[in-house]
């Protein structure tokens, strides 16, 4: 879904206004849910999640994360409930054989890093992840999810956005009350710049929580001066439009999508032209290059970002503290 303007205005926008007696029951009922015991694993697993709807940088941190475990010669798998796929699981991701139709778009991308496993019942995806050899599991979303008991749970949020109006679905972009929600959390990792997560980083450190800054940082991809037109279908299509200009691309045009938007012919010929006229190259994220048609795909170049920490050493002391207690 693309989030509704008024959501990041105030709550007392009409809008929201009219929506908070649904948010309330909506937030209550995720939030009781969240509560629930879950099942545990005999190897630590930790969440990698968010508190409101929309992306906020939950994969790239998620894989920054594995790479760090790797470094400290532990076996990670990713447990992903492949949202927008038609498996339910639990089935391991194989990227040469599965298309994002199938499991998803994330896991894809995932699954070129570790053992990914897509599982709508997460704790039946968690014993495949450990029959796959991992000895952590890395969920990539869930924090909402209580069927399986989390050693620890990090909340990614985007600085520039950070919870919007404070007010839970669909009178704002929570899925619960914010107090509900920090009680289920070990940590907050703030990705990119901007005020709106500022707020949330003092509750954070008030409540004793570790705070991680971190960036998205886009790979030299030669688009310095290239005119491009840009396109995706991700949380906050602009983030990728920003990193793009970042690289000194000219962006002669761009469209935003819906998150996890499933291209169709429709989109796919109106993208085309749009480039052709434009004399522009059509460059796209990673993460809506694999729901394109493999025919399209190869000629539509890519981003790739990689999401770094402004200083690592902290998150591979909590992650080894993580380890170590179980």
């Amino acid at each position: 879904m693309r989030p509704p303007r008024f959501w990041s205005a105030g709550p007392g926008h009409p809008a929201a206004r009219l929506l908070t007696p649904i948010g309330r029951v909506y937030g209550a009922l995720t939030a009781a849910r969240m509560d629930r015991p879950g099942e545990r694993l005999p190897c630590p697993v930790l969440c990698i999640g968010n508190v409101t709807l929309g992306g906020a940088g939950k994969t790239p941190t998620a894989l920054a994360i594995a790479a760090l475990l790797a470094e400290m010669r532990h076996r990670p798998a990713f447990l992903s409930r492949g949202y927008g796929g038609q498996f339910a699981g639990p089935v391991v991701v194989d990227p040469d054989r599965h298309a994002a139709r199938e499991v998803g778009d994330e896991p894809l991308l995932l699954a070129r890093v570790a053992p990914t496993v897509v599982a709508r019942d997460r704790p039946a995806g968690a014993r495949a992840c450990l029959a796959a050899g991992a000895d952590i599991i890395v969920m990539d979303d869930g924090l909402q999810n209580p069927s399986l008991a989390k050693d620890l749970a990090l909340a990614v949020v985007d600085a520039g956005a950070g919870v919007g109006n404070g007010l839970p679905f669909p009178a704002g972009p929570l899925r619960a009350p914010l107090e509900r929600q920090w009680r289920h959390v070990g940590g907050l990792v703030l990705v990119g710049d901007g005020a709106a997560g500022d707020p949330l980083a003092r509750e954070a450190e008030r409540r004793g929580l570790p705070v991680y800054r971190a960036a998205l940082v886009a790979a030299a991809g030669g688009f310095a001066g290239r005119r491009v037109y840009a396109f995706a279908g991700i949380g906050r299509p602009e983030k990728f439009f920003e990193s793009l200009r970042a690289t000194g691309a000219e962006i002669a045009g761009s469209r935003a999508f819906p998150d996890h938007h499933p291209f169709g012919a429709g989109d796919l010929a109106a993208l085309a032209d749009a480039a052709d006229r434009l004399g522009a190259d059509l460059v796209t994220t990673e993460k809506d290059a694999v729901r394109l048609p493999p025919e399209f795909r190869a000629w539509v170049r890519t981003l790739p970002v990689t999401l770094r920490f402004a200083d690592p050493e902290p998150m591979r002391r909590q992650l080894a503290a993580l380890v170590s207690a179980r």
